[in-house]
């Protein structure tokens, strides 16, 4: 984020894409709410009608998959119109002659052919964001997980440099993240491409500092995203970059990942697997070793928030059973590796971390402790230096020359269309009440209760009609990689055509239909756009049984143990879209 979270609020217009702040980041949709009844216009970008869309003053209701062309058309409005900032352009970027030939041909005609927004919507929305003044762009996984990802967040990134939407207070782009400490784990280097502090590993003078550091001669090469391990599993010829073995920590592919039948077969043939979690979960059952960690509450540390800033964590109560930490876990095997790894706190840890760390240097124990936060970067070590709340101040850019960079490409369609057999397009969102693939809520009795599974498909009411399927049946719902049964949800939010379901149900798991196509820059796969056939099940009394057995089964093989033998909570067929605390009544 080139901001802070409560920017937000003071912001004159935002222009939210594919992000669904109340069931995704309620936190944050509490400032969008602000920032309304301060007087902020809003635009949604958004293929459904979600609760932002309910407070938007324009709600562009674009195809699923036609991100670029949209926001290259707006681009298109910007300029021809003479809307940029052609001091700010000239000063602080670099690019922008290249970019003009690009976005020529996306006028908003041409556009709407693609995204099926209206011309004129393009040009309203155009104008409103470039002469705001004080205008901000929030974005989240309905932008990052496609094919095309990278392209629109440059994109998106294009449309604030030249309107000089940078580098001032409320201003800027946000990635609001989509999981939980992505952007902790990103800051301490658990990426194939970098260490802690984002020091790139082919940086031969930051790879000469970690190995003074910590001892050791450190690769040069990039590693493997997390996307490629079941290629270099199932079908990797190479020996050298065959994996054998699978670490994984804080994670469940089984659940998250793409193409779940692939995922499972890379699990079952790895030579080695290795969960280190708080709570069972799918990929669990595929590991040959199980390491139980600690749990928020049972430890200290630093948490990473969204918008660049560290805060610390206090252990609250003592952890049972024979658990330990996550770091105390990590040390004992790398010391009995070869490689003694000792702390005696965390405290140990993050000094050791900022010393390595410019941009985190000044975040001390002693100023989190004084201050509650500090936003990196944060160099200084002064107790009065709170950090950076948002980036790129007076348009002094992260590049060798200071300047922002102008990038342009034309749009591509999704990796996989729709088909006479898989006529409707399925994409992943998120809902309040469970949380990503729900190792911590589904846990969880009072949440359970509240929604359980086998989750929902939202699909338009004349897709239920011409299906033939009602509120609250069990239907199935196929792609080319495999099937799942979850409940029908008729609501106008969603248009024809298109099925959208949340991917932490374990029985309703529609990471069984998605496929693996990658981004080529952030290797983040398309999850928001796959082909599929949605069919109803004649025999609703078998499938209501099936999915009771095949629950009971899951939560056995997962040691949840319930006081109530009875499976409960999550089987009415009564639940609807229902009021938001956040936004209003549906």
């Amino acid at each position: 984020m080139s901001m802070g979270v409560p920017e937000i609020e003071d912001a004159k217009l935002l222009f939210i894409f594919g992000y669904n702040g109340a069931d995704s980041h309620p936190i944050v949709a509490r400032r969008i709410v602000r920032a309304k009844e301060k007087g902020a216009k809003i635009i949604c970008v958004d293929p459904r009608r979600i609760e932002t869309a309910r407070i938007a003053d324009m709600h562009l209701q674009l195809k699923n998959g036609s991100n670029l062309a949209l926001v290259n058309a707006i681009a298109n409005v910007i300029i021809n119109e003479g809307l940029i900032d052609r001091d700010f352009i000239d000063c602080h970027s670099t690019g922008f002659e290249e970019l003009l030939p690009i976005v020529e041909k996306y006028t908003p005609e041409y556009a709407a052919g693609i995204s099926q927004v209206p011309a004129e919507d393009i040009r309203r929305a155009a104008r409103m964001y470039a002469t705001s003044g004080r205008s901000m762009i929030l974005y989240g996984m309905g932008v990052c997980q496609f094919a095309q990802a990278v392209d629109v967040v440059k994109g998106l990134a294009n449309l604030a440099i030249m309107t000089g939407n940078f580098g001032r207070p409320s201003t800027g782009i946000g990635p609001v993240r989509g999981q939980n400490n992505v952007q902790g784990a990103c800051d301490m280097g658990a990426l194939p491409n970098s260490f802690p502090g984002y020091q790139s590993v082919t940086d031969a003078v930051a790879r000469e500092k970690f190995e003074k550091a910590w001892g050791v001669k450190l690769s040069g090469e990039i590693g493997c995203p997390i996307t490629h391990v079941p290629h270099r599993v199932l079908h990797e010829k190479d020996p050298a970059k065959q994996i054998h073995a699978y670490y994984i920590f804080g994670e469940d592919p089984a659940q998250s990942d793409p193409d779940l039948a692939e995922v499972r077969e890379a699990l079952d043939k790895c030579d080695f697997v290795v969960m280190q979690d708080i709570f069972m979960n799918k990929t669990g059952r595929h590991a040959d070793v199980i390491l139980p960690a600690t749990g928020w509450c049972e430890h200290d540390g630093v948490y990473s928030c969204c918008d660049r800033g560290f805060q610390r964590i206090r252990k609250l109560i003592e952890p049972s059973g024979d658990v330990k930490t996550d770091w105390e876990i990590i040390c004992a095997i790398s010391t009995a590796m070869g490689y003694p790894m000792r702390y005696n706190n965390t405290k140990e840890i993050w000094d050791e971390l900022i010393e390595l760390c410019p941009s985190f240097s000044g975040a001390t124990y002693e100023k989190l402790e004084k201050l509650g936060g500090v936003q990196w970067p944060c160099r200084d070590k002064a107790m009065t230096d709170a950090g950076t709340p948002y980036l790129h101040k007076n348009g002094k850019f992260a590049h060798p020359d200071g300047k922002a960079k102008f990038y342009g490409t034309d749009w591509r369609p999704p990796k996989e269309l729709e088909n006479n057999e898989y006529p409707m397009v399925l994409s992943t969102v998120r809902e309040v009440g469970h949380y990503s693939v729900r190792t911590m809520t589904g846990n969880c009795r009072l949440l359970r209760n509240l929604e359980d599974e086998p989750g929902w498909a939202q699909m338009s009411p004349e897709d239920c009609v011409t299906l033939g399927v009602k509120h609250g049946e069990l239907v199935k719902i196929l792609s080319k990689r495999g099937y799942c049964i979850t409940r029908c949800m008729p609501t106008e939010r969603v248009k024809r055509g298109a099925v959208y379901m949340t991917y932490q149900w374990w029985i309703g798991a529609c990471n069984e239909l998605t496929q693996a196509a990658l981004d080529p820059v952030s290797n983040t796969p398309e999850y928001k756009y796959a082909a599929c056939r949605v069919e109803k099940i004649a025999d609703q009394a078998w499938a209501e049984k099936h999915i009771l057995e095949e629950y009971a089964e899951i939560r056995e093989l997962m040691g949840i143990k319930d006081r109530d033998p009875k499976i409960n909570g999550g089987f009415s067929k009564q639940r609807s879209i229902s009021a938001n605390p956040f936004y209003g009544r549906a």
